[in-house]
């Protein structure tokens, strides 16, 4: 009896914590976070806001450059980058995709590739450049998005954008050389136990349990700060609960691979790929030996061996510069 009473009291304990635990609030935006958002703008799609910056640089040029942000982070990644990629291109824009960072996270809700590239496309017609020729620079999950906004292109859906280059960087577009994250698999897969999940993740999971760490550089570790920065995205608009719902994009790169690599293996458009080798995500070399060997028409450069899954972030100058030298070839 008395054995069953501890039991009582215990679970009577537990649940008042667990509700403050799933009800702990969203943490603040950090200043420079904050100040990314104040200087970006909103535009609706579908009756969702979706947030994007945009940027005027050079003087004299045309040059338009759309960057696709990865999973499970945001636009915001590609601030190390973005005053340099300004002194090259007039307008630099790049956008949180639905789901991601500041725009909207409906749920229940089906993510698709498909809906994210018609996002991109709603953009590029919202800011006058339907008719513009667009160079894409996109890392991972936006590196999916670019090869369905290719096949558009290629094969003139209505609405498509023309795109004039195309640099990926570290994305798993081929199914087989993807090996995702323990926590992706998990949610990717899990049913209702899913939704659990997403509740149950805090910022200590984020960083350190959920192989985020993992996916950076042993000497490219982002700081707490910049960990901080990351989670907050997520955690904006409660976008924790969506995760398990967006990372079906793994299963559709494998349902709809001979129509997103075949129009990488077919193109015409100029293409490069960026790499970070350390990636256990897409490793090396089997990742960039099957994409030097399916996609020959493209050039790559392959950056220092301590980069891993985000080179953007862990070596922004060697990124920069490799793409520097790719635009500048044609």
């Amino acid at each position: 009896m008395q054995l069953r009473e501890w039991w009582l009291y215990v679970a009577l304990l537990c649940v008042p914590l667990l509700a403050v635990y799933l009800h702990i609030p969203p943490p603040q935006l950090s200043p420079a976070l904050n100040s990314w958002r104040t200087s970006g703008h909103f535009f609706t799609f579908r009756g969702n806001n979706i947030f994007y910056k945009e940027s005027f640089g050079v003087v004299g040029s045309s040059d338009v450059l759309l960057l696709l942000h990865g999973f499970p982070t945001s636009s915001y990644d590609w601030y190390k980058i973005w005053d340099s990629l300004t002194q090259r291109f007039n307008r630099v824009i790049a956008l949180d995709f639905l789901g991601f960072g500041f725009s909207h996270k409906p749920r229940p809700h089906r993510y698709s590739i498909f809906e994210q590239a018609s996002v991109v496309e709603a953009l590029v017609t919202h800011l006058g450049l339907s008719e513009q020729r667009i160079n894409i620079l996109s890392h991972d999950y936006g590196d999916t998005v670019a090869l369905e906004l290719l096949y558009r292109s290629d094969h003139n859906r209505s609405g498509h954008i023309t795109i004039n280059s195309l640099c990926l960087s570290n994305g798993g577009i081929f199914p087989e050389t993807h090996y995702p994250r323990f926590l992706q698999k998990v949610l990717k897969d899990s049913g209702f136990i899913s939704p659990v999940f997403t509740r149950l993740i805090n910022f200590q999971l984020f960083s350190r349990g959920c192989d985020l760490k993992d996916v950076f550089g042993p000497y490219t570790q982002p700081t707490e700060a910049e960990f901080w920065d990351m989670w907050t995205g997520i955690r904006f608009n409660d976008g924790n609960l969506v995760m398990d719902s967006i990372l079906q994009y793994i299963n559709q790169r494998l349902k709809h691979r001979e129509r997103w690599v075949g129009t990488l293996t077919s193109t015409s458009t100029p293409l490069h790929m960026i790499y970070g080798p350390l990636d256990p995500v897409n490793p090396h070399p089997e990742f960039i030996q099957l994409y030097q060997k399916l996609v020959q028409r493209s050039t790559v450069s392959v950056l220092d061996e301590h980069v891993s899954h985000y080179p953007q972030l862990e070596d922004p100058t060697g990124f920069f510069n490799a793409y520097l030298s790719f635009i500048n070839s044609f």
